[in-house]
This record gives structure tokens, C-alpha cells and sequence, in this order.
């Protein structure tokens, strides 16, 4: 986004590549960092199990290495997919946190994450904060296509 955001809705729809040969972060590898601080996956996990050790950071709709979705929703790759995403940003007082960052995520329709409290900022993303901040879709030179995207602010 070109603006900071704080609590929102936000719905986009992406497109995974077939890259049939390649394993983990090499299929697809995008994602949606939101307030640049807590990621939501995107990548071509379709046919992966949820309780699969090694798949923990290679699931889409994953809050990156943090949890994983209740239910795997990915789409075969070259399938338009859609995330809508629910979310209340982490409280604080002062410099000190008080309530986590809360998010509610459909990936294709049906609940993935239901009301999970972000408990620190995933991967590379920002340190926490009190301030808004934008919503960035993450490059990792994979040919992921987006479209529809709306955000409606709370």
C-alpha cells in the first residue's frame, strides 16, 4: 500500500507458477507482509500435509514459521487463488505491547487461521510497533501474479 495501514480487510487473488522440479522456497515463494512486519505465505504447497515437519515455512496461507493453517486450501499451481484477510493490529502502551496482533484468514474461501494472535513479527519482517505501516507483497523473483486487490480500513 502506499499508505500506512492499521486494523483492515484486505482481499487480493494470486496465481501460482508449475515448477514441477523445484522443492520448498523454490515453488512460487511470495507473500503478504502485512504492516511489513507479519507474513502470510504464498507458495505452491498443494498436496503437502499439514503435520509434515519439513513442510513448516512451505505451506500457503502459513503465518511463516509460525503457524500453520488449520486446513491446507492451496490450489493446484496455475489456479487463480484468493486470501481474505481479517486483521487487528497488536496494541501497545507506550513502548510496551499489550494485546498481539490478531488475523482471521480464508484462503479460497474457507478459514485457515481463525482468530490467531501474532505473537511477534515472522522471517524478515519489521520489529512491532504501535505505528501503522503499509502492506507489501514480497518478491523472491518467482513469477507470482496478483489482481483484485482491496483493502477496506476499520
Amino acid at each position: 500500500t502506499k499508505r500506512d495501514v492499521k486494523n483492515f480487510t484486505l482481499h487480493l487473488e494470486f496465481i501460482e507458477p508449475f515448477k514441477p522440479a523445484a522443492r520448498g522456497q523454490s515453488r512460487g515463494n511470495s507473500g503478504v507482509y502485512i504492516q511489513g512486519r507479519y507474513e502470510v505465505q504464498i507458495l505452491d504447497s498443494f498436496g503437502f500435509k499439514l503435520d509434515d515437519k519439513h513442510a513448516v515455512g512451505d505451506l500457503c496461507g502459513e503465518i511463516y514459521k509460525q503457524q500453520v493453517p488449520l486446513v491446507s486450501m492451496n490450489y493446484p499451481p496455475l489456479s487463480w487463488q484468493t486470501y481474505d484477510i481479517d486483521f487487528q493490529a497488536a496494541q501497545f502502551e507506550g513502548d510496551k505491547k499489550i494485546k498481539n496482533a490478531v488475523i482471521t484468514l480464508k484462503h479460497n474461501g474457507v478459514v485457515v487461521h481463525d482468530k490467531y494472535e501474532i505473537t511477534a513479527k515472522t522471517g524478515a519482517g519489521k520489529p512491532e510497533g504501535a505505528a501503522p505501516a503499509p502492506i507489501v507483497l514480497q518478491n523472491h523473483g518467482n513469477p507470482i501474479f496478483f489482481r483484485n486487490i482491496w483493502l477496506i480500513e476499520k
